[in-house]
Formats: structure tokens, C-alpha cells, sequence
């Protein structure tokens, strides 16, 4: 069996009890989300993503005026870079739209994208790391060396390297996140099972003839779902960094839609006689990257899991 030297991302170490507890809070979300709110990181990110979340659902409505429209004086000038008002409650940018109103319906497209992403990267990572490390031997050591030679780039220049080869579009976005998801959740649920694979419940479903898929999927899977929830959220912040970052570069998703990234990049230049512009997006994504970060927290200090992990 080929040796986890290369690719431990986890401990391996993660004490049992946290396995079969985890069995009980996989079948009530209610009692998922009563432990993770018993904790500080919970309370605190709890109100921080219901409000994106209401964002995504009901952004463009709430919005006090659509996100292309233009204002205009009295005198027919455009209302360029008014100051937060009652009117303009984040002020207005180069155009006269109202920022506040572009930041709201903004939060679609960028949540959206990124919570896809992070989903498809989770499932092929997990999908992949599971049955490389059941299998082991050659097809492990063939499938990891590919995967180390995803991670050798950094996840920025490897997400510009397949959204240049892809082109710009939401579905494109979804896939270059995936891609750069799937090496380093595939290590982590690879060293998981390699602890897993050799417990007495895993050897019971060999001896009954349990086919290498029932055995992955419906043994070794279930005694993840801690990990998973724990990955799950920190791939979603990674994955938000990433597409504001292609945002900002201009390779995100693409006007007239209002992404957060490319509205600081637009803006940044207007800093110094209107800050609002740019700043209000910058503290969108910020607020939501801090969020889902707590939430993270609190799902390990629900779960008994490690809160130090290694850089990845």
C-alpha cells in the first residue's frame, strides 16, 4: 500500500468518538446547526451569512433602484460621485447608478458562482481522493502526482491559466473554481481514508463482498461528513477570494452584471474624490469572506475537529 509521506493535509490522529458522532448530527441539520450555534464563531457568523444569503435571494428586488440605471439633475447632468445621502444611502459612482443597489444585486452572481464551484470542486474531490486511497497501490501513486502537480501553482495563476484557456463566463468561472479545488480536498479525504480503509467496519463490508464503490460511498463516506462540512466552508471562502480576484483582474463574470470584483477595480482609481465606490464592494466581499470563516470555526469547534491546519 503506497504511504500518505507526500500527502497528509489532515491528521490522521483525529480521535474516533468524532467518526460516530458525527453519525448522529449527519441525519438532523437541526442538531448540526444547535451545536455549531452553541459556540462563538457560530453566533457571530450566523447573522453575517444570513444577510448574503438574503442578498442572493432577494438582492435585485430589495434594491432601492435597478443597478443599470442612470441619475440624472434637474439640469440633465449625470449625478457623478454623490456623497452617501438619503437618496444615494452608499452614493453614487462614475455613472450615477446608485452603488448600494449594485452591491445588493451583485451578491447573486458572485455567491452563486463561487458556492458552485466549491460544491463541484468538493464532490470530484472527494469522489477522488476517496477511491485513489482505497485503491492504492499504482493508481494512487499515479492519481496523487498528477495532483501535486496541480498544486505546484498557485490557485490565483492556475485559475487565470484555465479562465484564459476557457474564456469569461459564470459556467467557465464554476469550472476554473472546481479545478482548482478538486488536488487539495482530494488530499485530505485521501489521508482520511487511509485511516478509515483499515478499521474493523470497513473490513466487515470486504468480507460480505461489498463491491469498492458500496464501500466507499455508503461506509467511508458517512464517517467524512465533518471534514467535508469543515472543507466545504473553507473551499467557499477560498472560492470567493478567487472569483473577485478574476473579477478584479476583468476575467470574471461579465457586464452589466455587477461583480464585486470588478466593480474595485473599476472604481479604485476614483479613491481619493470618492472612496464610497470602491470601498463599498471591498467591504461586501470582506464581510462575506469573515463570515464564512466563523462559520468554519464554529463548525469545528461543533465537531471536536483540530481549528490549526496546515497552509494549503
Amino acid at each position: 500500500m503506497a504511504t500518505d509521506s507526500n500527502a497528509a493535509d489532515f491528521p490522521t490522529s483525529v480521535p474516533q468518538v468524532i467518526y460516530s458522532r458525527i453519525a448522529g448530527i449527519g441525519h438532523s441539520g437541526r442538531v448540526a446547526l444547535s451545536l455549531i450555534l452553541r459556540t462563538n464563531s457560530g453566533r457571530i457568523a450566523l447573522p453575517i451569512v444570513l444577510l448574503h444569503l438574503t442578498l442572493v435571494l432577494a438582492g435585485s428586488w430589495l434594491a432601492p433602484f435597478s443597478y443599470t440605471e442612470f441619475h440624472y439633475k434637474e439640469t440633465g447632468e449625470l449625478q457623478q460621485f454623490v456623497a452617501p445621502s438619503l437618496q444615494f444611502w452608499m452614493g453614487s459612482d462614475q455613472f450615477g447608478r446608485d452603488v448600494l443597489s449594485r452591491v445588493m444585486s451583485g451578491a447573486t452572481s458572485l455567491i452563486i458562482v463561487s458556492t458552485a464551484g466549491a460544491l463541484v470542486g468538493i464532490s470530484l474531490g472527494t469522489a477522488v481522493g476517496m477511491s485513489s486511497a482505497y485503491k492504492g497501490g499504482h493508481v494512487d501513486n499515479i492519481v496523487m502526482r498528477v495532483l501535486d502537480g496541480l498544486m505546484s501553482f498557485p490557485s490565483l495563476l492556475l485559475a487565470l491559466l484555465v479562465i484564459t484557456t476557457l474564456g469569461p463566463s459564470a459556467i467557465n468561472i464554476v469550472a476554473t473554481v472546481a479545478i482548482v479545488t478538486v488536488p487539495r480536498v482530494a488530499r485530505v479525504l485521501r489521508s482520511i481514508t487511509l485511516t478509515l480503509k483499515e478499521l474493523d467496519f470497513v473490513q466487515s463490508a470486504r468480507l460480505r463482498g461489498e463491491s469498492t464503490s458500496y464501500i466507499v460511498f455508503r461506509e467511508l463516506l458517512p464517517n467524512t461528513l465533518p471534514v467535508l462540512g469543515v472543507e466545504l466552508s473553507v473551499r467557499l471562502s477560498y472560492s470567493i477570494l478567487i472569483v473577485s480576484s478574476l473579477g478584479f483582474l476583468g476575467m470574471g463574470v461579465q457586464p452589466p452584471s455587477p461583480d464585486w470584483g470588478l466593480m474595485i477595480s473599476q472604481n479604485a482609481k476614483f479613491l481619493s474624490i470618492a472612496p464610497w465606490v470602491a470601498l463599498a464592494p471591498a467591504a461586501a466581499v470582506a464581510s462575506l469572506v469573515v463570515g464564512v470563516n466563523l462559520l468554519t470555526d464554529g463548525i469545528k469547534q461543533a465537531t471536536g475537529l483540530p481549528r490549526e491546519e496546515k497552509p494549503s
